[in-house]
């Protein structure tokens, strides 16, 4: 296997499991059709050092099934859980102008209606009930345009318009649990 030095990495997706004992693996995918992960050729662990050939023949609650070019049995499967899969930014096509891919969203400000500061977001995530920001200060918040009314990509900020039952930081958290014990 060939591997690359990959200078802009894009998240794809993320092996979560097995099925069979062929070897076969499941993959949440990141991208618009989920099946879509396998035509953009080779895809890497983050680093570039590990290169993986993927060949998708299905979907099965939500995730992919493919094949890993190499992987011959369960166990070689299971030893690839939580491998995270990557393309160089360069392979995708631009985002239209009104669009973005996740990774452009981490690292960007993330301020409230008022303009104050939360933080900057960590990682857009999708659990199954939609995706979700992380925001520095352990703070998730729905991605939803109602949560979050503005992404603006090159002004380098998002605009939180938290819903009602927002949770709040940890320390403020802590203080309400002293004022109920």
């Amino acid at each position: 296997m060939m591997s690359q030095r990959l200078i802009e990495p894009v998240r794809l997706g993320i092996i979560v499991g097995v099925r069979g004992i062929k070897g076969e693996v499941r993959i949440k995918s990141f991208t618009d059709d989920p099946m879509d992960i396998a035509s953009y050729g080779p895809l890497y662990d983050q680093t570039g050092n590990r290169q993986f050939g993927i060949r998708a023949n299905g979907m099965q609650k939500g995730a992919v099934l493919a094949w890993v070019d190499g992987v011959k049995d369960r166990n070689a499967a299971e030893a690839l859980k939580r491998t995270e899969l990557f393309i160089e930014r360069s392979q995708l096509p631009p985002p239209d102008e009104d669009e973005f891919y996740n990774a452009d969203l981490e690292g960007l400000e993330a301020v409230n209606t008022d303009g104050e500061v939360l933080g900057k977001i960590k990682g857009v995530f999708d659990f199954g009930a939609g995706p979700i920001l992380e925001i520095s200060g352990n703070i998730l918040v729905p991605f939803t345009n109602a949560a979050v009314p503005v992404v603006d990509i090159k002004g380098g900020k998002v605009v939180i318009n938290p819903p009602e039952e927002f949770v709040v930081p940890s320390e403020q958290n802590e203080e309400a649990k002293d004022e109920t014990t």
